[in-house]
Parts: structure tokens; sequence; C-alpha cells
């Protein structure tokens, strides 16, 4: 069994079972990664990948477990990697980031701002998307922290960490009936079609908890995973935007009134996650730093330690989290 022989067979499966996708990424030859993945099988005396003819159809359940394992070993591969560079290389790296438009927009620029400036010599990488892309990334080692708020049962293969609460807002345009009501009710708001991105997210978010107590229905007439998108179809009148609170600037949307919901939704929590077992590097502790400052090296350690993510919930359960 050869180490080159684990890694194609968790590549094959990155790639959707595509041997030609997966040599092409690789810089090899598919007719190498054949031979290889079916020496493995043959060591084994079990088939990894279901066969038709010359493709590969699917995962089969022993090689499920075996592929499992693979990117277990592979990991803590790119662990030891990481060992040796913190040493000789203390600030120098890349770290890869993976969360959403809302986040890369106006949670983190200040962050990454600072970051940079004190690690030049690391290239930071950010990827958006939805909170299944954002998972994904994560667990299979192509993002080092996944930064999300809705979606959290995506993130089983993560040691996700609070971060901060943050609140929403009504956006309306300044002509709407909603302008100059301050504290609108939940059936108020229901009248008027929504623009949001929170619903497809998550089935349990907090939107529709909120309108499943009130025996409410709420019409949703357009979703986006942008925060910018979703003023702008407010401009448009295409409804009325719930938003994060966050990612309302005082000065480029003058044109629109802002409304505080939070007696309407309770808050969310944005958290930070990484894979369980990955070795994280020195200016990784420092970002987590300067995100949440109540993650220290030692809070996320003893967190780490804890080795469930309920035992970590319960951990942070009675801290006092900042408000964006």
């Amino acid at each position: 069994m050869k180490l080159q022989q684990l890694r194609y067979i968790a590549e094959v499966v990155k790639h959707n079972l595509n041997v030609s996708t997966t040599a092409e990424n690789l810089y090899t030859s598919q007719p190498g990664i054949s031979k290889q993945v079916r020496m493995l099988e043959d060591e084994l005396g079990i088939q990894i990948f279901g066969r038709s003819g010359k493709h590969l159809t699917h995962v089969t359940p022993a090689g499920q477990q075996v592929i499992e394992i693979a990117n277990d070993i592979l990991s803590k591969v790119e662990s030891i990697k990481k060992v040796s560079e913190e040493y000789t290389k203390p600030n120098q790296g890349e770290l890869n980031i993976a969360t959403t438009d809302t986040q890369a927009r106006y949670a983190l620029p200040n962050i990454i701002q600072e970051f940079i400036k004190r690690y030049p010599k690391v290239n930071l990488h950010m990827h958006q998307g939805t909170p299944s892309q954002i998972s994904e990334q994560a667990a299979r080692g192509y993002a080092d922290f996944a930064i999300a708020t809705e979606a959290m049962h995506l993130y089983t293969d993560l040691i996700m960490l609070p971060c901060y609460h943050w609140n929403r807002s009504i956006v309306v345009t300044r002509d709407h009936p909603l302008a100059n009501i301050v504290k609108p009710s939940i059936e108020e708001l229901a009248k008027y079609p929504l623009v949001t991105y929170v619903f497809g997210f998550d089935k349990a978010s907090e939107i529709e908890k909120s309108f499943n107590r009130a025996n409410l229905d709420p019409r949703v007439v357009f979703s986006a995973t942008s925060a910018d998108v979703l003023k702008t179809y407010v401009r448009l009148g295409l409804g009325v935007g719930v938003i994060a609170s966050m990612a309302i600037d005082a000065n480029i949307d003058k044109d629109l009134v802002a409304i505080d919901a939070s007696h309407l939704f309770a808050h969310s929590t944005t958290k930070i996650g990484f894979r369980r077992g990955s070795f994280l590097r020195g200016y990784m502790y420092d970002f987590m730093l300067h995100f949440a400052p109540h993650l220290t090296r030692t809070v996320v350690e003893n967190a780490v330690a804890l080795r469930d993510q309920q035992l970590i919930d319960e951990m942070f359960a009675d801290m006092k989290l900042p408000v964006r």
C-alpha cells in the first residue's frame, strides 16, 4: 500500500469519480491512476469503486470506509508538513478561508487587512459560497477555516467555535409603509413579500421559526447569498429585505430605511470551524484571536481536547459573546 494510492482514491472521490479530471488536476495520466487504484483493490481484496465498463459509478460500502481512513491519513501527512513549516518558516505559508458573502464583505475586511500586515509572507485565499459549499471545502481540506452561521448540521466533520452574535434588520425604501414604523410586528411584516438570504440555507432558520410561532407563512419572492444583491432588489421594489444588521452601510445605504428586527428574530451566532485533528499554525491561532478575542490559544486547545461538539457548545454556553 502506497501513500500515492491513498491520495489517488481520495482525489477521485473529490472529482466525482471522474478519473480523467482527477488526472488533469494531479498532472498525471488517467491510465496511471486507474492502474494504481486496481493495484490497491487487489492488495486489499475488495472493490473500492463500483464500475460500469471502464467508468467508475459509485463508492462501495467497504470503499467508503477505506476512503475515510485514507483522508485521515492524508490529513495527518499534511499536518506533519505543517509542523515542519511551523519551525522552519513560522511566518510563511497559506491560509484558506471559506465563508459567506456577508461575512467576507462586512465582518472580515478589517481582520484580514490587519492579518496581512502582520503576516505579509502568508498567502491568504478566500472562498465564498453557501453553507453547504463552505462545509464541503473545509471538510475536504480545501479550506483551513469555515466561517458561517446557518445550517450548522452541515459541519459535523469540523470543530465549530462561537465568535459573535448578530441580529437582523428589516430594510425598505423610504416610501414603503413600514418605513415609519419603529417596531413592526411579525403580522405586519407578513403582509409583504420578502427578500432574504436565509431561506434555503437552513429550514430551521430564525426567520422561519418566528413566522411558525405566529402561525404565519412568509412569502419569500427572492433569495440570494449576497446582502448587496438583496438590497439592490429592495431598491427595485421587489420586496422587504430581511438581512444581517452588519450588512447595512450608513453611507452607501442612505436611500434605504433599516429597522431593527431583534424583537422579531432571535440572534444568530457566527462560528469558525476547522477539521478535527488538523495542525494549526501559529498564525492560524492569531487569526482566530483577532476575529474573536475570546478564542485564545488556550481556549481553542481546551475545546479541541473535548472531542465532542456538544461538550464544546456547553463550554461556551455561559460566555457572553460580542454582538455585531
